[in-house]
C-alpha cells in the first residue's frame, strides 16, 4: 500500500470516499437527466452522468491515495494494480430507482485483497445513511447515529421474509426452481430493493435476498456487511459470489443451508 493502514482506516477512507461520490451524484437526484441504456443487456441497463461523475471522483481519490491498488469498476471497467488489493465501485446500485426518484439506491465500494472482499461500504446520500463492514463488524450510521448491525435468527422458511430487485429476472428453468426454493412457502415476498436488499437483510428486517444475473460490482460491497453481521451470502450452489451471478444470501445460516437443498432438489 503507499501508506500503511489497518482495516478500520481503510473503512474509513471507502466511506469518505463514497461521500465524496454522494456530493457529485445529489445535484442529478430527482432533476431533469439524460439517460443511456448501455447495449447488450439482458434488459433495460440505464446509466447517466451521475454514474459516470461519481464514479471518477471515487477512481480519483483511489488513485491519490493507493496508486498501486487496482480498480474495477461499473462504468470504466478495470484497472490493474501492482498489488493484488482491488477496490470494486458500483457509483449508483439502482439506477433504475435513481431516474425515478425513489430511494433504493446507493453508492458501493469493496476492498478485495485479492482473495475475498474485507471492507465493504453502501453509503445513501440523500438521507445520509451509511453501511459499513470491517474488521469482523458490520455497522450503520446517520449522522452521529451508529449502531452495530445482526441478522436475525430464522431457521424455516414459513416464518421468513424475502425479497428481491425483480422477479421478471427468473426466466430459465433454472432459474424458477430456483425462485421457487426461496419464496414458496415465504410469510412475504417484496420486491425493488437493489442493495437495499442485503442492507435490510444485515439489519435483521429481512431474512432471505435471493437475485440473478449480478455482476462483482454489485455484490462485492455487500458480502462482509452480510457475514460480519452473522448472515451467509453464496451462489446458488453455495460457492462463492464475489464474481456475481446467481446470488443467495440469508439472514440464518439454517435457512440458507435449507434453500440451498431445495435448489439443489
Amino acid at each position: 500500500m503507499a501508506v500503511a493502514m489497518d482495516e478500520t482506516d481503510l473503512a474509513e477512507f471507502a466511506l469518505a470516499t463514497a461521500r465524496a461520490a454522494g456530493a457529485a451524484i445529489l445535484p442529478h437526484f430527482r432533476a431533469q437527466i439524460d439517460v443511456d441504456h448501455k447495449e447488450g443487456g439482458r434488459d433495460y441497463d440505464p446509466v447517466t452522468a451521475a454514474d459516470r461523475g461519481a464514479e471518477q471522483v471515487i477512481r480519483d481519490a483511489i488513485a491519490r491515495a493507493f496508486p498501486a491498488h487496482g480498480i474495477e469498476g461499473e462504468e470504466f471497467g478495470a484497472t490493474a494494480g501492482t498489488q493484488p488489493y482491488t477496490w470494486v465501485v458500483d457509483p449508483i446500485d439502482g439506477t433504475r430507482s435513481f431516474i425515478l426518484g425513489q430511494l433504493h439506491w446507493a453508492t458501493l465500494i469493496a476492498l478485495n485483497d485479492g482473495a475475498r472482499p474485507r471492507i465493504g461500504v453502501v453509503y445513501q446520500p440523500f438521507v445520509d445513511e451509511s453501511f459499513v463492514a470491517w474488521n469482523d463488524i458490520a455497522q450503520w450510521r446517520r449522522g452521529r447515529e451508529e449502531r452495530r448491525l445482526a441478522t436475525r435468527r430464522c431457521s424455516q422458511i414459513e416464518h421468513a421474509l424475502v425479497a428481491t430487485t425483480d422477479p421478471r429476472h427468473f426466466v430459465t428453468p433454472a432459474q424458477r426452481v430456483a425462485w421457487e426454493a426461496a419464496t414458496g412457502g415465504a410469510r412475504m415476498v417484496r420486491f425493488g430493493g437493489d442493495c437495499y436488499c442485503y442492507t435490510q437483510l444485515a439489519m435483521g428486517l429481512v431474512d432471505v435476498v435471493v437475485e440473478t444475473g449480478l455482476k462483482p460490482w454489485d455484490v462485492q460491497a455487500l458480502i462482509p456487511l452480510i457475514e460480519n453481521a452473522g448472515g451467509v451470502i453464496s451462489t446458488w450452489s453455495g460457492a462463492s459470489c464475489q464474481r456475481g451471478g446467481d446470488v443467495l444470501a440469508c439472514g440464518d445460516p439454517r435457512l440458507h443451508a435449507a434453500i440451498l437443498r431445495r435448489i439443489a432438489g
